[in-house]
């Protein structure tokens, strides 16, 4: 929608008017004072203009997508919002310049003017063009294109239509539900309890999966159990008297004579009021169908009278934080149907009049990869297989269908409600959302993108907006978690103490998705099977796939501001050096995976760049250009073969995570497993670093550790023993530090690190542990280690057992001992590490007995006894692991093997071994 656009530029232009820009600019432009003041404010100017332009597309909505001259108009506002964003950082460019621009430029006078100050003077002139340019687009805006309908706002006409037409379409499909069996017993088994309390029942899933259709299934046949009942539908945008008038009309239904039959005079006090009184002497079952917000839902159940006589409000959602106002366990969370289910439903509803609903024999191919692509979403499934109905039973027809079917789910008429699904939900996200949501849809389906991954992004794509005393970070977990709890996204994967890990989106969703991308000019995607074309129409592209061809298909790079490959295949040698130097803007550069050797020295061009991607990359150093990224905000080296920065590295003043980790150990097990970077002279200056992984220490860095003070991650390798105490009081200066770790240059050099860290929730010590210090380092402490939920111990050479010690650390989730004890034997006793899911076991050459009480780690999921080389009998205690998911024996000897064959405690048990070589 061009309202991001806007909304981008808008923030854009703040940036350029912050203060610390314009007291730079105000030194560098002294002499010429009166000029800048008058371009600020007229870049001032075009923000409030860009912010009204924003606000009254808000509220336009999509109600005139295909009405020619709203898109026209819209077209021509995106343009001018891309043109003022090129102007903004052409003024950005040059602000951050801290000399003047070459030479000097001459005039036909003879006398001479500095290059720099034509370059403002040009950019002065642009801003006032672009200035007459929205002139024009509002009074445009004015005399064609209507912003209201019979005296109403059209937007909010638009989305109860859409909405109304939706619910309507979704609660005819009710007898064509399948593969929802469980659901419907465990809702019919709540509205059959004997409890007399209101209950609130929640179903709760992305648009489409079939809530409203499972609603109204059970609503049908469970209704006449109750003394009243009804079914309102609210969507997004409701009148709140309309829908208390829909309630006494559905309630009244079957009985004239009750004091709701006549309610069409009151006002909506009096109407309150007799619903109260009615409700209050009848059991009822009502359903509020589309619950958007909480707000909503209080409003429309303040006059729902808890009269202890077994009521049931039955409320369906697609927020989790509407969900969560049902009654303690009463949400239904509603999936995909599995694939034979979702076969069931499509042969159903495309093979009618057959008896058993087959598909013929010949088609079969082509329908098993058609339903595929339906991703078991029931919305979709209903109305493809309605296609197919109208559709010609000939192979050739269906493999024409099976490879356009993208396009008929984005252009089809008879697909309207599934692209209706996605536009109600689009529509209801504020902006700074609706642009996170947009990014995501732009990588592949089988690309599962990371937390981390996704909010360094959105960071350095200027997405996130500050918020109080929360760092970007902090905020931009914010927006995922709440399109994670507007189901857009689906979370795939938790951290073993229950962080946000891994993300995808339904395949139905983004491809809709990307449609919005391309139409509103968000950003494309590149696929081989494209043929090679690519219309390079946005600011984003993601290369899903590379071929030798692609670099042909540029028409126009110069506005792109994000490069991302997906691909790891050879990118074309003249590609990124094309990249550097037309992509002048360029934002995000991200080329991980590829075997690039080295980047081009025109990187350092890249004024605006706030992200630069070299992980797993073959790439040797940098170039020495990089110095001049002053907006770098992420540089990821991570896996490549970079070993040492150059000494420009200390001038990016505004980096906020420093990934250059290398491993060379895969399995983690040797000492040096792997290596960090060398960083110069001058990392103290780097004071808004967040992440500095990993960090090779040296004497010259280890005096400018303690500047980091905002550092939230931090390892540290090649570390002697000596440097303890001048480590433990510069971790003291990073009170907000929660994820560390140190690595020992050596097995003999000796790590005490006496440190309190009251955020620290991740701490992995590889080397000698001083003797005593689990039990004299606050880091081990109760009190110190309260919010610790990961510890790795490696090469500790403990001869004490350690369990005793840090059995105190009862929120551990993740616990890993490699070849950290020497002793005999260790004992789990009943209630130690409550919470630990996993738990490693690595090269304990001396572990000959390994007992775990019942009781202790009551929440363990995995656990991997690996090389235990003296172990000779099966834990005993392992039986009592109940909610064990997979237990690992690798490095095993024969005799050992044929002992958990007899074992019998773990029959039954899924576990795995490998034997020793």
């Amino acid at each position: 929608m061009a309202e991001i656009v806007i909304f981008l530029t808008i923030k854009k232009i703040g940036i350029a008017l912050a203060t610390r820009v314009v007291d730079q600019a105000n030194t560098q432009f002294a002499k010429y004072r009166t000029q800048l003041l008058e371009l600020q404010g007229n870049m001032g100017h075009v923000a409030s203009e860009l912010r009204i332009m924003h606000d009254v597309l808000c509220q336009m909505g999509i109600q005139n997508r295909n009405n020619q001259v709203y898109e026209g108009w819209l077209e021509e506002a995106r343009k001018v919002a891309h043109v003022m964003e090129d102007v903004v950082d052409e003024y950005l460019c040059l602000v951050g310049r801290e000399h003047d621009i070459g030479c000097c430029f001459y005039l036909k006078k003879g006398c001479k003017k500095p290059r720099s100050m034509l370059y403002l003077n040009r950019i002065a002139f642009k801003v006032k063009e672009i200035e007459k340019d929205l002139s024009h687009l509002s009074e445009t805006k004015n005399c064609f294109v209507p912003v209201t309908i019979n005296g109403d706002t059209s937007n909010l006409n638009y989305i109860v239509k859409r909405s109304k037409d939706l619910a309507n379409f979704s609660r005819s499909l009710d007898e064509d539900i399948v593969g929802v069996d469980k659901n419907r017993e465990r809702l019919e088994q709540w509205l059959a309890g004997d409890d007399l309390k209101c209950s609130v029942i929640a179903l709760l899933g992305m648009g489409g999966l079939g809530k409203t259709a499972l609603a109204r299934n059970v609503y049908k046949k469970e209704r006449e159990r109750f003394q009243c009942h009804a079914w309102v539908s609210i969507s997004q945008t409701y009148s709140r008297e309309d829908v208390l008038r829909n309630r006494s009309k559905e309630l009244s239904k079957d009985n004239k004579a009750n004091i709701l039959s006549n309610t069409t005079g009151m006002d909506i006090t009096c109407l309150e009021e007799t619903l109260n009184k009615f409700l209050e002497q009848h059991k009822y079952l009502i359903i509020l169908d589309d619950i958007w917000t909480p707000e909503a839902f209080d409003e429309m159940s303040r006059v729902l009278i808890h009269n202890d006589k077994g009521s049931i409000l039955i409320i369906t959602t697609r927020e989790c934080d509407v969900a969560a106002l049902a009654s303690r366990g009463h949400i239904l969370t509603l999936e995909a149907l599995p694939e034979d289910k979702g076969w069931d439903l499509v042969c159903k509803k495309a093979f009618p009049r057959d008896t058993n609903h087959e598909c013929p024999v010949e088609l079969k191919s082509w329908f098993e990869q058609i339903v595929r692509k339906c991703k078991g979403l029931p919305l979709v499934i209903v109305l493809v297989g309605s296609l197919l109905r109208v559709r010609e039973k000939t192979v050739e027809e269906w493999r024409i269908i099976n490879g356009q079917l993208n396009w008929e789910l984005n252009n089809n008429s008879r697909l309207d409600q599934i692209r209706n699904v996605l536009h109600l939900s689009f529509i209801y996200l504020p902006t700074h959302l609706k642009s996170c949501f947009l990014y995501c849809s732009l990588f592949s389906e089988d690309h599962l993108p990371k937390r981390k991954e996704l909010v360094r992004l959105w960071i350095a794509e200027g997405f996130i907006e500050g918020r109080g005393e929360s760092t970007l970070e902090e905020v931009a977990e914010g927006y995922l978690k709440e399109l994670i709890d507007r189901n857009i996204l689906q979370l795939v994967e938790r951290n073993s103490f229950g962080r946000m890990k891994e993300f995808r989106m339904h395949d139905i969703l983004r491809k809709l998705a990307v449609d919005l991308c391309k139409k509103n000019h968000f950003g494309v995607t590149y696929e081989d099977n494209c043929g090679g074309s690519l219309e390079m129409d946005g600011h984003r592209l993601v290369m899903h796939k590379l071929n030798k061809g692609v670099q042909q298909s540029f028409s126009s790079i110069h506005q792109l501001r994000t490069f991302i490959a997906l691909d790891s295949s050879m990118l074309s040698p003249t590609l990124l050096p094309l990249l550097c130097k037309e992509s002048r803007y360029m934002t995000v550069l991200e080329l991980s995976g590829l075997p690039i050797e080295k980047i081009p020295d025109a990187t350092g061009d890249l004024f605006n760049l706030r992200h630069l991607g070299l992980r797993n990359t073959k790439v040797k150093m940098l170039p020495k250009s990089v110095e001049k990224l002053s907006n770098l905000l992420i540089l990821d080296l991570s896996r490549s073969d970079i070993h040492e920065l150059p000494s420009g590295i200390v001038k990016l003043k505004k980096l906020r995570h420093l990934l250059a980790e290398k491993t060379i150990d895969p399995y983690w097990r040797g000492l040096q497993c792997c290596r960090g970077v060398r960083v110069p002279n001058g990392l103290g200056n780097l004071i808004n670093l967040q992440t500095l992984q990993a960090l090779e220490l040296q004497d010259e860095s280890l005096r400018h550790l303690g500047a980091l003070r905002q550092l939230r991650s931090l390892r540290l390798w090649n570390v002697k023993g000596i440097c303890s105490g001048r480590i433990s009081e510069s971790l003291f200066q990073m009170q907000s530090l929660s994820d560390l770790s140190v690595s020992a240059s050596d097995e003999n050099e000796v790590l005490l690190l006496n440190v309190l860290l009251p955020n620290l929730q991740k701490l992995c010590l590889r080397g000698r542990l001083a003797e005593g210090a689990l039990e004299e380092s606050p880091l081990f402490q109760a009190s110190g280690g309260q919010d610790l939920h990961e510890l790795v111990l490696s090469w500790s050479q403990l001869i004490e057992e350690p369990l005793p010690s840090l059995s105190c650390l009862s929120n551990l989730t993740f616990l890993d001992f490699t070849k950290a004890y020497n002793g005999e034997q260790l004992a789990f006793f009943t209630g130690w590490f409550p919470k630990l899911k996993i738990l490693y076991l690595i090269d304990l050459p001396n572990l000959n007995q390994l007992q775990i009480q019942q009781g202790a780690m009551a929440s363990l999921e995995k656990l991997y006894l690996i090389n235990l080389s003296s172990l000779m009998e099966v834990s005993p205690g392992i039986e009592f692991l109940v909610p064990l998911q997979r237990l690992v024996f690798y490095e095993i000897s024969n005799e050992f093997l044929m002992l958990l064959r007899q074992f019998s405690a773990i029959e039954g048990t899924q576990w795995q071994h490998t034997l020793r070589c």
